[in-house]
């Protein structure tokens, strides 16, 4: 089975397709030229599914399977913030570094070392079958500080419940098992093997 992503995020592309080996897993950008996609809904699962929507409906191919990702980080001392708003907490047009420097100065303004928080994903699956939309989390602490390299987006000022170190410091296997876009993505793949 051939998945079209509904993303032309590179750091999310990568990890969906180390998560989706068994599928032919592509960018939309890689069939179509890339467009944009207003993400003007209330949650992580309504915004996966504006993208999903859309981009099967650009690709005028009954026969795809789109999958979208809506994800982001809640920081509990920060009444939930960034949430839904986390890949343009810089401002629109913001890269990952950007958006992640951001947030820590957010911390550090307010004082805050440390706060609990999590991560959502949302992933919905859009096919001429029907639309479908499952979620994952992950938990832990969210600290006014980036360390490590590795991963992308909030990684490096993310520890997870039970570990002392970010996910950014962390390694990617032991990543793809806590992340909350695998979780969601192993419930998406039940939906796809019904397909």
């Amino acid at each position: 089975m051939k998945l079209v992503l509904a993303t032309s995020n590179k750091g999310k592309v990568r990890e969906i397709k180390a998560l989706c080996e068994e599928y032919d897993v592509m960018a939309y950008s890689e069939l179509i030229e890339e467009f944009e996609i207003i993400e003007n809904g209330d949650s992580f699962k309504e915004n996966a599914l504006i993208k999903a929507r859309a981009v099967y409906k650009a690709l005028g191919d009954e026969k795809a399977v789109v999958i979208a990702d809506d994800s982001g980080i809640s920081i509990d001392l920060l009444d939930g913030k960034p949430g839904i708003y986390s890949a343009r907490h810089a401002g629109v047009g913001a890269d990952d570094k950007e958006n992640l420097y951001k947030l820590i100065e957010d911390l550090k303004v307010k004082g805050i070392k440390s706060s609990p928080a999590h991560y959502t994903a949302a992933i919905a699956i859009v096919t001429k079958k029907g639309e479908y939309s499952v979620h994952g989390w992950m938990y832990g602490d969210a600290i006014a500080e980036a360390r490590g390299d590795g991963g992308f987006g909030y990684d490096p000022m993310f520890i997870p419940l039970g570990y002392d170190k970010t996910l950014g410091e962390l390694d990617d296997e032991l990543k793809k098992r806590l992340s909350h876009r695998s979780k969601a993505l192993s419930l998406a793949k039940r939906i796809l093997k019904s397909l």
